[in-house]
């Protein structure tokens, strides 16, 4: 144990040292690895008819009238966008990877929109009945100040009593149940994952080889737990309405739940 916390200490020193002295690429890591195509093919296993299930349960609870108009922030290729347009809402869905919402802008109806676009700014003019962040679509920013930004723009895009729905990973399971290396065959490729927790943030090592070329992607996410999410938004002028645990909208467990779904109303 003790061999693996000297490792992990040894990768966040070079991480830190990259950013310090301007050695990696330019973009924010989510911005570089989102828009590759490889970031869809490890995570394409996930469950399109869990999600709707999902999003149904949100809505119902919610009591989200027909009429409303809902932002999906940070939509990837728009899974959650498409499931609340066919329940009958306009929806406009947004991401930062530019080829995800090319790829999302295939599914466009007249009541069904995507653009691109960062998630820390305000869609200038718009207001929307609910937000919807999904997929652990937060925390991918180094400071708190960031965080607020985000939370800040939500409140401002909504409307008077406008809900938030906030869906994370439970960060406390993840640390205690944290695997730290596997490896993952999709599609004739074999990714090399390596985990580890730095007492703040949850990273992910992914690398991997195709047509030739070798690849490696950090995946970087904060550790927010239910007591910070409760602060960031409370500060922020949102009140908590429940707080649950799975798709199912199960009470949440710290130790044994897998999701941390927030519900909030905009005050």
């Amino acid at each position: 144990m003790q061999g693996e916390q000297t490792c992990a200490k040894i990768r966040i020193k070079e991480w830190n040292r990259k950013v310090i002295f301007g050695v990696m690429d330019s973009k924010e890591w989510f911005a570089d690895w989102f828009d590759t195509s490889y970031y869809h093919t490890l995570y394409a296993n996930r469950n399109d008819v869990e999600a709707a299930v999902f999003i149904s349960n949100l809505v119902n609870f919610l009591q989200i009238k027909k009429s409303s108009s809902l932002l999906d922030l940070a939509c990837g290729k728009g899974r959650h966008s498409i499931t609340l347009n066919k329940l009958g809402f306009t929806v406009l869905g947004v991401d930062l990877s530019i080829n995800s919402i090319e790829a999302a802008k295939q599914n466009e109806t007249q009541n069904l929109k995507f653009a691109v676009h960062d998630m820390r700014e305000v869609l200038v003019g718009q207001k929307f009945d609910a937000i919807f962040n999904l997929f652990t679509s937060f925390g991918y920013f180094d400071t708190i100040s960031e965080n607020e930004k985000v939370v800040q723009s939500m409140h401002e895009m909504l409307v008077e009593n406008g809900f938030l729905i906030i869906d994370f990973m439970n960060a406390q399971k993840v640390i205690d149940t944290l695997i730290r290396n596997e490896s993952k065959t999709i599609d004739g490729i074999t990714f090399e994952l390596e985990r580890f927790f730095d007492g703040s943030h949850i990273f992910k090592e992914i690398r991997f080889e195709d047509k030739g070329k070798k690849f490696h992607f950090t995946e970087r996410v904060q550790a927010l737990k239910r007591e910070d999410f409760e602060q960031l938004l409370t500060a922020n002028k949102f009140e908590i309405l429940n707080t649950f645990g799975d798709f199912s909208l199960s009470d949440f467990d710290s130790a044994e739940s897998d999701r941390l779904i927030i519900l909030a109303k905009k005050l």
